[in-house]
């Protein structure tokens, strides 16, 4: 069925190509034109249509029907799948005629169009997830109709709106969740948690609010965070008791522990360690920035060893290789 849909697509790419070398009459009239585009509209012919209304604005700037032939291009370039050319039409005619009585069905063309941007042709036909794609036209989309129902919340098609805005807030949540996910994968827990936490402070009454507990979880529980860790699963367990990652009342990170063993040691299963296990709270860098301090100190002439060790012979405690590394700075 997919390969017959995408066939499908290529003829009608074609036929649409093939149509719009339209020749219109120079004679025709305003209103000979307006009909001609109104049974190109009523005939599915959003191409021949959109010929024809750009015709007329264009022909008769002032006439009886310019400003309905401009609102109309933009539900001919919208049904037509050009989305971008609708977005610019219904812009240019919010800004001609902010006053017009069917402005707000020019800003609800207007979010529609980038409400299927994303969605294309193919998304049509063929299964793709929609939450791990760019959400930029989604975002856009969804600014786009809450100018409508905030400035004309009484329009008729502000109730529609509002259920998309649901849907794309939704989506939006969603997005976040993968984006976090990607970065539990990296060991990027510090980005994790944080976009963990945006999507539990900005995406409240979604459903992907359980999920960023569980991501803020797991992230602070690799970083070792345990009082954080320990508030966002309480909040997971309360809100959300049967949320997946939790198994009889017991958190499982979704992500399994990251191997931070070096090549040799996982060739040979272990059996030859090239490096000790990390104490809790130790990492490479730090210890790295020990030896070399150690090393530093072991290069340092005996004569001069002795009169610093003179020196310190006195009433103050000894300072830590920590405070002399920093030259006393978190003393």
């Amino acid at each position: 069925m997919q390969v017959k849909h995408l066939l499908l697509i290529a003829i009608l790419a074609l036929t649409a190509a093939c149509s719009s070398n339209e020749v219109l009459d120079e004679n025709l009239s305003e209103t000979e034109l307006y009909q001609q585009a109104q049974a190109d509209l009523d005939n599915k012919s959003y191409t021949s249509a959109v010929t024809k209304l750009k015709a007329l604005e264009s022909r008769y700037p002032f006439g009886r029907y310019a400003e309905q032939a401009q609102l109309e291009l933009i539900y001919a370039y919208y049904k037509n799948v050009e989305p971008e050319a609708a977005r610019s039409a219904a812009e240019r005619f919010i800004r001609l005629h902010p006053q017009h009585p069917n402005v707000d069905y020019a800003y609800y063309l207007k979010g529609l169009a980038s409400f299927d941007q994303d969605r294309g042709l193919l998304a049509r036909f063929l299964p793709l997830d929609m939450t791990k794609r760019d959400p930029g036209a989604a975002r856009d989309s969804y600014n786009e109709f809450a100018q409508l129902t905030s400035r004309y919340p009484t329009s008729r098609y502000a109730p529609d709106a509002k259920q998309r805005m649901i849907y794309l807030r939704n989506l939006l949540a969603a997005y976040e969740i993968h984006v976090a996910h990607y970065y539990l994968t990296r060991q990027a827990y510090v980005a994790a948690a944080n976009r963990g936490r945006y999507v539990v402070e900005n995406f409240q009454e979604t459903p992907s609010v359980g999920d960023g507990l569980a991501v803020m979880t797991e992230a602070y529980q690799r970083l070792t965070l345990d009082e954080l860790a320990a508030t966002s699963l309480e909040t997971l367990k309360l809100n959300y008791p049967d949320h997946p990652s939790l198994v009889d009342g017991q958190f499982v990170p979704r992500e399994e522990e990251a191997d931070t063993r070096s090549w040799l040691a996982k060739a040979t299963l272990g059996l030859i360690e090239t490096d000790t296990p990390l104490p809790p709270g130790e990492t490479r860098a730090s210890q790295d920035v020990i030896r070399q301090y150690e090393d530093a100190e072991e290069q340092i002439p005996a004569e001069l060893k002795a009169q610093s060790q003179a020196e310190e012979q006195d009433d103050k405690p000894r300072r830590s290789w920590f405070s002399r590394l920093t030259f006393g700075l978190f003393d």
